[in-house]
């Protein structure tokens, strides 16, 4: 999706970028799309999986999955592996993407019934390298790209007609004795990540039916957010016994069109997101409003509502951070979209600027009127309006706060 006037393109013409984009997203897909379409408008598709597998939410309990292939053979991890996306732009996400054709078909998530497509699938999602796959589909693949906040976005895809595996996966024998052990789902995430298998690897096992007491496919979109819920969590009792850091400190980095500004503080454990579509940003407004979730020691209560899977992929890497560390403290995300974000890549890239930021050098601070004045140079949005909204801030000192704003308590 792509919130873009007509009247402004018809005269732009993608020359003059009067939508403040750096580049203009129907063109870059455009020309992308002629790069693949060579490779990929064709009905039989032969490659290497990287391995990926994707499960649609649609229609539920009845859902598409499928294998996604390229048509290219060998190393192939590069195009479904967001967490070494670290160094890519946005127009590579979106090639990486492109290439990979998805062979849907639609199954029930109840896995009672065996299926063979579904054991293919599961044998492709548990191999840790690429693997060859033969794929062939009724008909060419519709050839465009769909973009999601929460997954990185899909490719070509058509239905499938016949899906084989061409050699041995390559399977870890800790992942074969989780998925063996009658174990519930979340015991057998926190297993597999400290085994040192990453969430993403993880959470194409949960879509596919491998973890838990009752197995069934689980939505790719469902399971992010619910591996990256669950490992937020179990990071969170870890860090509590810690100390607190010392003083005050201020990270930065920004990443495919996305300014994270980072405030840890010397207190006990809170989180909270606060998130900005910036004017000019793809969902954008003339008056930007700030969307807001917390929690306190305690964990989050229900869902994150306002800023859904960006508040779990910024909380695990806020986490991972402290208990590498083994301090806890007060954390708040600040996260600016500007309008060189043009296309949603997914929550990956959340979780990767928020762990880019942390990886640099802080800005320390002694007391909180100081850290706020630096934050005040660093947000493009006014930190007036992120005070207003920002739980963890009011339940400090509010006398401090209201000096720092200059009002008179």
């Amino acid at each position: 999706m792509i919130k873009l006037n007509s009247n402004i393109c018809a005269i732009c013409k993608g020359r003059k970028l009067l939508c403040g984009r750096p580049v203009c997203p129907i063109l870059e897909k455009i020309r992308i799309a002629r790069e693949v379409t060579p490779l990929v408008n064709r009905e039989d598709i032969f490659g290497s999986s990287p391995p990926s597998v994707f499960v649609g939410e649609y229609g539920y309990p009845k859902v598409r999955i499928g294998p996604l292939v390229p048509p290219i053979e060998g190393d192939t991890s590069y195009l479904d592996n967001p967490l070494k996306w670290e160094n890519a732009r946005i127009e590579d996400v979106i090639k990486f993407r492109s290439i990979l054709v998805l062979g849907q078909t639609r199954v029930h998530i109840d896995l009672r019934r065996s299926d063979r497509i579904i054991e293919e699938l599961q044998e492709l999602a548990m191999s840790i390298k690429p693997i060859d796959t033969e794929m062939l589909l009724k008909r060419k693949p519709i050839l465009k790209v769909i973009p999601s906040e929460f997954a990185p976005p899909l490719g070509p895809s058509g239905e499938v007609k016949n899906f084989e595996i061409a050699e041995n996966p390559k399977v870890p024998k800790k992942v074969e004795r989780v998925v063996g052990d009658e174990i519930k789902a979340k015991d057998a995430v926190i297993t597999l990540y400290e085994s040192g298998f990453d969430e993403y690897y993880i959470i194409r096992l949960l879509s596919v039916g491998l973890l838990g007491l009752k197995p069934r496919i689980v939505p790719t979109r469902w399971s992010i957010t619910a591996v990256q819920d669950t490992l937020g969590n179990y990071l969170r009792k870890s860090i509590l016994n810690f100390e607190p850091i010392e003083t005050y400190e201020v990270y930065t980095s920004e990443f495919l069109g996305n300014r994270y500004v980072i405030l840890l503080m010397p207190r006990r454990y809170s989180f909270e997101l606060l998130e900005v579509w910036l004017k000019g940003s793809l969902f954008g407004s003339e008056d930007p409003v700030v969307l807001h979730d917390c929690e306190d020691y305690r964990g989050i209560k229900g869902y994150a509502e306002e800023t859904t899977g960006a508040y779990y992929a910024a909380r695990l890497s806020v986490l991972e951070h402290l208990r590498r560390r083994k301090r806890q403290a007060s954390a708040i995300v600040f996260r600016e979209v500007t309008p060189a974000y043009y296309t949603p890549v997914g929550v990956w890239q959340i979780r990767v600027g928020v762990k880019k930021a942390l990886e640099g050098i802080p800005e320390k601070f002694y007391t909180l009127e100081d850290a706020l004045n630096r934050l005040r140079v660093k947000l493009k949005h006014p930190l007036e309006r992120y005070l207003a909204r920002s739980w963890i801030l009011k339940q400090l000192n509010q006398r401090s706060i209201t000096s720092f704003l200059g009002v008179r308590s």
